[in-house]
């Protein structure tokens, strides 16, 4: 009797959902759909274990543990830092390569680019904002992600060389920020930047000092070759090494596992990969799907972020002939900026942070106390705390807050109306700007609420600078708005003194504000902005 073909033996229906079991099975390296829904009911799984195949045979989970000790995936243990890194600089590399289609790193394309990239591009200030947003959060969870390594003391044998790598991946993230920093081309970038590279003329010798400059700028001077350097070190050179060096990290991490709780084990002993059959986590499901959830969670709020309350900023083109007041560099580098308050370039640019490097770098070496247990490394924890604390206040005092203090008159209006940026009376918008002339020694007011604000802020602020300048007596100041032409307003700034020398001192500022500029506005891009001297006239 002739064998049937298998077609005939089950029915059509079995035999395409067998044929699709077949097809997931392979997609999944190994679990059937079955294994899934009992897997989504959390259900133990069978033995062997279908669960573990995908670890040996897939490409993406072969590099992940098949379980985890029970106390390292409690989120309060690790906060997940580590994950959300490596996640950040994923939705880096992601937005980037989106902003990389409408960019050309030239003088001449770079900030028109960005204009259009925001105006004209779908979504594209959206990919702008989460690719900004996504740096600062990446320094930030990197940072918080050493210092939870350094107070649970994770760096001890046997992750020494663990920590080594944690710090190159520190100081590339960091970099790697900063270099992003100058490709949109505007005031706020180009300045940064110059000061920044400056501090490099500082290397000893100066013959070194000079030529490490000049191979950073390109030129004496930041152009077109300083900003294609600055350009292939963000999208090419410093994202290939930082690549290198996370692989190298995690599969250290792998190796050894995720240090256990202090208390969990013996002082000097290391446990973290003798995981008892009845304290494991696997990674399919449990772990993943708190990673998912956790990622998932995160990715909202970066973008609910970045549609409500975050806006990458975007200051004027760039400008070699205006240096704008108050330059600051980036958040993660007021410290540096703060040195350079107090100290020579040389010291506060090249030895002191070459120190601190150093001495970030040989914390393993240094702390030969065996214990990782709080109570018994009070000295490190006490230091570390310590660190923190200078840091802070370093960064503080790279602020515009410390020893920065143009003329009174020039504060009054930067407070207001600043050279870059939104500022009080950009923020209000051209609506809210009432033609008139306000005297602030009559206290004027109008009927606008918004606007009173605005006039109050001019008032106190001449009062405050008046009460602790001597060379500022009896200020007052008077704001003209008028209409230039339609839909035109100008918005003139003038503030009146006398010197200590009984000699009258005026200082006029005047600027135009378009009633279809405000989206500008948004990014600091100024139709106009002039100044004069008490007896000229507006350039």
């Amino acid at each position: 009797m002739a064998v049937q073909p298998e077609v005939n033996k089950k029915s059509v229906m079995r035999t395409v959902l067998d044929a699709a079991d077949d097809v997931f099975t392979r997609i999944t390296a190994g679990i059937s759909a079955g294994e899934v829904r009992r897997m989504i009911r959390g259900e133990a799984p069978g033995r062997p274990n279908p669960r573990l195949k995908p670890h040996s045979e897939a490409f993406l989970l072969h590099i992940k543990p098949t379980y985890y000790h029970e106390s390292v995936t409690k989120f309060t243990h690790t906060f997940r830092l580590g994950l959300l890194s490596t996640y950040l600089f994923f939705v880096e590399t992601i937005t980037g390569l989106i902003l990389m289609i409408w960019y050309a790193p030239t003088p001449e394309r770079a900030y028109t680019d960005m204009i259009r990239l925001l105006s004209n591009v779908p979504f594209g200030q959206l990919m702008r904002d989460l690719h900004r947003l996504g740096a600062e959060l990446m320094v930030a969870v990197v940072t918080l992600h050493m210092v939870r390594t350094y107070l649970t003391g994770s760096y001890k044998a046997p992750r020494q060389f663990t920590w080594f790598t944690g710090v190159i991946l520190l100081v590339l993230t960091l970099f790697l920020s900063f270099s992003g920093y100058l490709l949109p081309w505007d005031q706020l970038a180009y300045w940064a930047v110059t000061i920044g590279t400056s501090m490099a003329e500082a290397i000893p010798p100066p013959i070194v000092g000079e030529t490490v400059n000049l191979l950073a700028r390109g030129a004496p001077d930041i152009g077109a070759n300083g900003l294609m350097r600055f350009y292939l070190l963000h999208v090419l050179f410093l994202p290939l090494a930082l690549f290198l060096f996370f692989f190298v990290h995690y599969y250290k991490v792998v190796h050894f596992g995720i240090s256990l709780p202090s208390d969990e084990e013996e002082v000097g002993q290391d446990t973290a990969n003798k995981v008892p059959a009845d304290r494991r986590v696997y990674f399919l499901p449990d772990v993943m799907l708190d990673e998912a959830a956790l990622l998932i969670v995160f990715t909202a709020l970066m973008v609910i972020a970045s549609v409500f309350f975050f806006a990458a900023p975007l200051e004027s083109i760039a400008n070699p002939q205006s240096t704008p007041l108050h330059t600051v560099a980036p958040w993660y580098f007021y410290w540096l900026q703060g040195l350079l308050k107090i100290a020579d370039k040389a010291i506060a640019g090249v030895y002191l942070p070459g120190i601190l490097l150093v001495l970030l770098i040989g914390i393993p070496y240094l702390d030969r106390n065996p214990s990782r247990r709080g109570r018994d490394r009070r000295v490190a924890i006490i230091s570390g705390v310590v660190a923190g604390i200078v840091m802070i206040i370093l960064s503080w005092m790279g602020t515009p807050y410390y020893a920065v203090q143009g003329a009174p008159a020039v504060e009054v209006i930067q407070e207001l109306m600043p050279e870059e940026g939104m500022g009080p009376v950009r923020e209000i918008g051209y609506a809210h700007l009432p033609l008139g002339v306000y005297d602030t020694r009559t206290h004027p007011e109008s009927e606008d609420e918004e606007f009173n604000h605005i006039l109050h802020e001019f008032e106190a602020s001449i009062a405050a600078f008046e009460a602790k300048d001597p060379s500022f007596n009896d200020a007052y100041g008077i704001l003209t708005i008028s209409q230039e032409q339609p839909s035109l307003k100008r918005i003139n700034w003038d503030i009146y003194w006398l010197s200590p020398e009984g000699v009258d001192e005026t200082y006029n500022r005047f600027f135009f504000l378009h009633e279809d500029a405000f989206y500008w506005e948004q990014y600091g891009i100024k139709d106009f902005s002039f100044m004069r001297p008490a007896t000229g006239e507006g350039e």
